[in-house]
């Protein structure tokens, strides 16, 4: 006997499932220990091949470097031979040209600018006269001083006349010795007078002369302040122009102060240190001179000392306050040289690279000595005639292989294959252009 529930479940009807509540997404599980072990070798591995390929490329780049060359292929460099010469021992700096006496002229008396005898820029020589003044007041006023003088030299004339006749009544006693001494100071009074009259007389010629303003040096003359007819005053701000000394003119530049016992030792044997001015692209040479003299004290600020040096400038090329290139010559030694570019700084000292005879280098230490602009002195470690590296040499290194500049490239297998090639195309091309008898 079936029970009702059983019924119920087996009808076609479906049964009634009980709701069950919604639940949320079940909770992340953390990654298992083997994976992150696993993770963590696959990035082991991979940064000990990036490694690997990173020492692979350095290690073949020097292997290359100090072989051929990069990429298989020979370094071209430059070379120049290191040769014994005189090597001038030079400073260089930059000067300014100053001239020895710059004065501007200006008028002594005042009075109407009569004449202007000089033009703009002309050189004019030492007490030429260069512009006048109205003289004729200045000439009164001397005549007036003269005339003074006169009369008073005749008072005195006159004085002296009596002072010998009392002295003649004296001797008589026909006259008091009061009066001989009066006349005596008279005559001494006059005297005076009469210096005065002659210094007032001076003062008046000098006025007169006061009146052609002429040139107290030798130069050259500069723009004109004030024309003819206007009134000038004693001593006035604006002069009338500017007179530059041109011939000889001085250079001053600056040395550093550790040169100074060079060139005091060089003044101390008596020899002449010959300078040189070069414009301002040095492609010049504007003129020469000597070195005149130092300074007594060292700017502190720049670590220098002001020097001067005298030039002719017989041609004028030196114009003041122009700057110039100064270069000056201390003295000559005997050394042997290479280029500057020659000559390479490692963490050991300086050093070069020497060009073997089967075309390789040598690293070479070196001292450096004396040194100008193009070359520098080596003290040790190079010997005249030797070969040495002056371009390509960041790409090179101890014992590698190099081919000079100027050298014939050596053939590859590539020309020789050619060859027999370009044989055979034109033996075809022979061969093709023959025709068959007809």
């Amino acid at each position: 006997m079936e029970s009702p529930n059983s019924e119920s479940s087996s009808g076609d009807s479906p049964a009634v499932q009980p709701a069950t509540p919604p639940s949320s997404s079940p909770p992340a599980r953390p990654p298992s220990r083997r994976r992150l072990w696993l993770g963590s070798l696959i990035a082991l591995v991979l940064l000990l091949v990036l490694g690997g390929g990173a020492w692979y490329l350095i290690n073949r780049k020097g292997s290359s470097a100090g072989g051929p060359g990069f990429g298989g292929a020979t370094v071209t460099v430059g070379h120049a031979a290191a040769r014994e010469i005189e090597l001038p021992v030079t400073i260089d700096a930059l000067g300014t040209v100053t001239p020895l006496a710059t004065i501007t002229l200006k008028a002594q008396v005042g009075g109407v600018l009569t004449e202007v005898l000089f033009t703009e820029g002309q050189t004019v020589a030492k007490n030429q006269l260069l512009a006048r003044i109205d003289p004729r007041p200045y000439e009164q006023a001397l005549m007036q001083a003269r005339g003074t003088r006169q009369r008073d030299e005749a008072q005195l004339e006159a004085a002296r006349v009596t002072l010998a006749r009392y002295r003649t009544l004296l001797g008589q006693d026909s006259i008091a010795r009061q009066d001989v001494d009066t006349q005596a100071a008279l005559v001494r009074q006059l005297e005076g007078t009469v210096t005065t009259d002659l210094a007032a007389e001076a003062a008046a010629r000098l006025n007169l002369d006061y009146t052609r303003i002429t040139s107290p040096v030798a130069g050259r003359i500069g723009l004109r302040a004030v024309d003819a007819g206007n009134t000038v005053t004693a001593n006035a701000t604006t002069g009338i122009a500017v007179i530059t000394q041109m011939n000889p003119i001085d250079v001053q530049f600056s040395v550093p102060q550790d040169r100074v016992p060079d060139i005091q030792a060089q003044l101390a044997k008596g020899e002449p240190l010959p300078v040189t001015a070069f414009d301002r692209t040095r492609a010049a040479t504007l003129d020469t001179g000597t070195f005149s003299t130092l300074d007594n004290v060292v700017d502190t600020t720049t670590g220098t000392v002001k020097a001067k040096a005298r030039f002719g400038n017989a041609q004028t090329t030196l114009f003041p306050s122009q700057f110039v290139n100064v270069q000056m010559l201390l003295r000559k030694v005997r050394a042997v040289v290479v280029p500057v570019t020659a000559v390479r700084t490692g963490p050991n000292g300086d050093y070069v690279y020497v060009i073997n005879e089967d075309r390789t280098v040598s690293m070479r230490a070196v001292k450096r000595g004396e040194a100008n602009v193009e070359v520098v002195a080596i003290t040790s470690g190079l010997k005249a005639g030797e070969n040495v590296v002056t371009e390509g040499g960041d790409r090179i290194k101890d014992g590698a292989v190099v081919q000079l500049q100027g050298d014939r490239p050596a053939a590859g297998p590539r020309a020789g294959a050619s060859g027999p090639r370009g044989q055979r195309g034109e033996g075809g091309g022979e061969r093709r252009r023959q025709r068959p008898p007809q």
